[in-house]
């Protein structure tokens, strides 16, 4: 069982930075590929960025050249940089580990104003 925590939401005006932050338990995180995901209402949950154990990278078109994944090994925790963020970057962004099995996150609002 993988138990993973979101942080770092908010509200923000478009052109603005957000990072979010998904801590992950036990020792074996350096082995998971995670990834980002994003809900808005009324639409369904996609694909923001993923990041390998090796540190490979790949990113949805919408968001490439303005969202960074990374990782932290050390501290279990997986990163989202989320810059020039425009109103239809708003929505519910979870995280997900591959383990084994897949494992999520509660979730995190992102709300961009215009």
């Amino acid at each position: 069982q993988v138990q993973l925590v979101e942080s770092g939401g908010g509200l923000v005006q478009a052109g603005g930075s957000l990072r979010l932050s998904c801590a992950a338990s036990g020792s074996l995180f350096k082995f998971y590929t995670m990834a980002w995901y994003r809900q808005a209402p009324g639409k369904q949950r996609e694909l923001v960025a993923v990041i390998t154990p090796g540190g490979n990278t790949n990113y949805a078109n919408s968001v490439k050249g303005r969202f960074t994944i990374s990782r932290d090994n050390a501290k279990n925790t997986v990163y989202l940089q989320m810059n020039s963020l425009k109103p239809e970057d708003t929505a519910v962004y979870y995280c997900k580990a591959q383990a084994g099995a897949d494992y999520w996150g509660q979730g995190t609002q992102v709300t961009v104003s215009s």
